[in-house]
């Protein structure tokens, strides 16, 4: 059979793509939120329970609908790398990439030698579909796609130098760390940190890069967009289920916790 097409990479067209954040860890949560008409869903293994089954389950949950999958990694470590992209994974996100030498790094962890150093799995593995995809090692890295995430003072300092890295496919911003990073805590929109996101946003754009963000509050999220953010993570699904359901009670009940309005710290 033919090498599965990686529908996320071929939906960087330009055109703002709309994600949402998976963080319940479980395969029928995924799935659910994969009907609703996101353009991407980020499974996510840093912050969320999600180890490497979870992360297998959930790709064979979401792959009859059309919300593209991303995963991301809890951290560089090539092995989990390896582990994660066996099971299926054709996008990658990794969190903290400070230097152009730890996008490098990740770079080759995702590629077979000589140009790298991922170990071959072969039959055992659901990317090569057991053995069906039989140039699997020689086109892997066609449908392969990097995500670079920048998130701290350091990281912004290179982001020129890690978006013009051969093989990165995209920079991804995450706020909460960049501003808590910069010591403005739970404001990702400060004037310094709205600086530090530009830059990142124009350092992709110059390296004929895409640039991503999350931004669950609305405002961000429009600002974003018409800066010309490639994807936009605009929902956390605990969030939204949490949000969902103090309203539902604060409609029957005078007393009790009040709605939270959409944290800004993300």
């Amino acid at each position: 059979m033919e090498l599965p097409k990686n529908p996320f990479k071929a939906a960087l067209t330009g055109e703002t793509r709309y994600g949402c954040w998976a963080g319940f860890g479980t395969a029928y949560a995924a799935e659910i939120l994969a009907t609703t008409g996101f353009d991407w869903l980020l499974i996510d293994g840093e912050h969320a329970p999600n180890p490497v089954p979870a992360v297998l389950g959930q790709l064979q949950a979401v792959a009859p609908y059309r919300s593209a999958p991303v995963v991301r990694a809890v951290n560089h470590d090539p092995a989990l790398i390896k582990q994660l992209l066996d099971v299926g994974t054709q996008t990658l996100m990794v969190p903290m990439v400070d230097t152009a030498e730890q996008a490098e790094a990740l770079v080759r962890a995702m590629r077979f030698p000589p140009h790298g150093i991922r170990g071959v799995g072969g039959g055992l593995t659901r990317a090569t579909r057991w053995d069906a995809v039989p140039d699997y090692i020689e086109t892997a890295h066609q449908e392969l796609c990097l995500i670079a995430q920048v998130e701290s003072p350091t990281g912004i300092d290179n982001v020129e130098v890690i978006a013009a890295v051969d093989g990165v496919d995209a920079v991804f911003v995450g706020p909460a760390d960049l501003s808590t990073g910069t010591g403005h805590v739970g404001n990702p929109g400060h004037s310094d940190v709205q600086a530090m996101i530009r830059r990142a946003f124009d350092a992709a754009r110059d390296a004929g890069k895409a640039a991503g963000i999350l931004a669950p509050a609305e405002e961000d999220a429009r600002r974003y967009a018409e800066w010309g953010f490639d994807f936009i993570a605009v929902g956390i699904d605990i969030s939204l289920m949490r949000q969902a359901a103090q309203q539902t009670v604060a409609r029957y009940k005078q007393q009790g916790t009040s709605p939270s309005a959409t944290s800004s710290t993300y």
